[in-house]
């Protein structure tokens, strides 16, 4: 195994932990992708959202396997001739969610038709005293692309398009409290399911917290466009990312948790179904692994061993559905995480028409 990084400090942090070859290699250059894929079987891309659909296509180009949790900007899918050509697999989204919500509904598509998805997910701190209420558990770059990107929802089988930080809700977990959500952009691939006519993702933060970021957004502070200050060029969104992100930054050994509640209406035999799967995981202090590095990175791991036994072999590029729904993969990757302490709980309940919304 190699891990490729061009942070040499990050590269440092791993070495007491990683069995392997660690590679200081600049990823934004796809020429040095290339060249690095071709020396393995299979890619894991971990990259920043920005860089993630280059450095995809340069695995694909070099004929490797990929499973990949980046959170492309673009769509993954204009890779699958590429990957067919190939004739590699390439998972994507392969994370929480995107990732492990895509892969519970393709999952329990097998039960009936789908009338309706709608999917919580957050990653928090344990400790919502701080600055805002929240710190980054991933790319607090891909953070502020949460904030500000419009929200594209399903409601009566049309798709809809919304302002960041809107269709706020409240959500009590147990053992972790009222949270609110607020509709993001996340379904992604999700939005192709033509048959379903109501689908959703909310974002979780602690209470307050969508108001003050869509404060800030509506100061302009997230704008990418450049302004003249005292003659000098300042992007807003950098300045504020430069102020922000230091109030982000967990501390070592600081505990993060992660809130995952997908509810899937299925209609089989005249009866509707509500399939509830939830999970609340938190920082591991045995080995210092954060909550959010654990539903990610198993989740991403557990793609990873199917693609590589053979398990999962569909030549071209998939979304998380597809494997879901694909024999056995679902309960395969349930396994590999509950053998890491990461527990997806699963309940059904029979509603009624009226309770589908």
């Amino acid at each position: 195994m190699t891990v490729a990084d061009r942070s040499r400090a990050a590269l440092d942090q791993l070495r007491p932990r990683v069995s392997g070859d660690l590679r200081e290699v600049d990823l934004s250059d796809p020429a040095r992708v290339h060249e690095l894929a071709r020396e393995h079987d299979l890619v894991v891309g971990a990259v920043p959202a920005s860089m993630g659909f280059a450095t995809l296509r340069a695995v694909l180009e070099a004929g490797r396997h990929a499973v990949d949790i980046s959170f492309l900007e673009q769509d993954a899918l204009a890779l699958d001739d590429l990957a067919r050509s190939k004739g590699v697999v390439a998972v994507v989204d392969a994370g929480v969610s995107p990732g492990l919500s895509n892969l519970i509904l393709g999952h329990v598509q097998s039960v009936g038709q789908v009338s309706r998805y709608t999917c919580y997910v957050g990653g928090l701190p344990e400790d919502r005293s701080g600055l805002l209420q929240y710190k980054a558990p991933f790319s607090p770059a891909d953070v502020i692309e949460v904030y500000t990107r419009p929200a594209r929802y399903k409601e009566n089988g049309e798709v809809v398009t919304a302002p960041a930080l809107v269709g706020i809700e409240e959500l009590d977990v147990p053992g972790v409290g009222v949270l609110e959500g607020f509709v993001t952009d996340g379904l992604r691939t999700l939005l192709a399911e033509e048959s379903i006519p109501e689908m959703r993702e909310l974002t979780l933060r602690y209470p307050g917290h969508a108001a003050q970021m869509r404060l800030l957004n509506e100061l302009g502070l997230f704008d990418t466009d450049p302004l003249e200050v005292d003659g000098a060029t300042v992007s807003p969104r950098a300045l504020t990312a430069q102020l922000l992100f230091p109030h982000w930054e967990f501390a070592p050994g600081e505990p993060d948790l992660t809130v995952l509640r997908v509810e899937v209406d299925v209609v089989a035999e005249g009866q509707v179904e509500r399939h509830v799967y939830e999970m609340v995981d938190r920082y591991d202090e045995v080995t210092g692994t954060s909550s959010m590095g654990r539903t990610t990175g198993y989740t991403c791991t557990a793609v990873v061993r199917l693609v590589a036994g053979g398990h999962y072999a569909a030549v071209g590029v998939s979304p998380p559905e597809r494997v879901g729904r694909a024999a056995g993969c679902f309960d395969r990757i349930v396994a590999d995480l509950a053998e890491r302490g990461v527990v997806l709980r699963h309940s059904v309940e029979p509603i009624s028409a009226g309770e589908e919304t």
